[in-house]
């Protein structure tokens, strides 16, 4: 099977620089948050402040989802199956903040949709908790996972299988691109 031609084949080198890539661009979005969350108390909810809410949408509504995916795919299930007491109880912490962070997102999400929107029905304290819960899990969950899960995955995935893994990812995201850009989808 050939690369598509809308791949990056830089992206396609290793499988983790793409969940590292994620996790960057996350961590930058929850920055986003935390300064929209100030700009809305501020200023309310400008041209800017839409924008903004509109990107933090986007970003945790198809990048980390498909982020979640690919490290329930391809990392856990490795890791599990190690027999590491230590390591099993990591993945399965890191797979209840994945259904944790889910929920939060349920709860957040339909407040800034209406931001981005030029809506005013949401109200900004509670807008303001559930973003603080939503940034606080996520760097947890982050941490947790650059500094036990990842390295203790890469020093098992090697060469070929974390190549196989980037080609994969990559080409999954590429098709969600193409059917987000079709004609008749939003």
């Amino acid at each position: 099977m050939g690369i598509p031609a809308d791949i990056d084949p830089a992206a396609l080198l290793d499988g983790f620089d793409v969940l590292d890539e994620c996790h960057r661009q996350s961590l930058f979005m929850l920055g986003r948050l935390a300064a929209l969350i100030t700009r809305l108390g501020s200023i309310g909810a400008d041209s800017e402040a839409r924008s903004m809410a509109a990107d933090i949408v986007r970003h945790f509504s198809t990048t980390v989802r498909q982020h979640h995916a690919d490290e329930e795919r391809y990392v856990f299930p490795k890791l599990a199956s190690l027999g590491n007491a230590d390591v099993t109880q990591a993945v399965l912490r890191l797979q209840c903040d994945h259904d944790w962070l889910e929920e939060n997102w349920m709860e957040l999400s339909p407040q800034l949709d209406a931001v981005a929107c030029g809506l005013n029905w949401f109200d900004l304290d509670t807008l303001r908790e559930a973003a603080q819960v939503f940034i606080a899990l996520s760097h947890d969950h982050i941490a947790l996972e650059e500094s036990f899960i990842y390295p203790e995955a890469k020093a098992r995935l090697q060469g070929r299988e974390r190549s196989n893994m980037g080609r994969d990812m990559a080409a999954r995201r590429a098709a969600l691109r193409r059917k987000a850009a079709a004609p008749g989808t939003r």
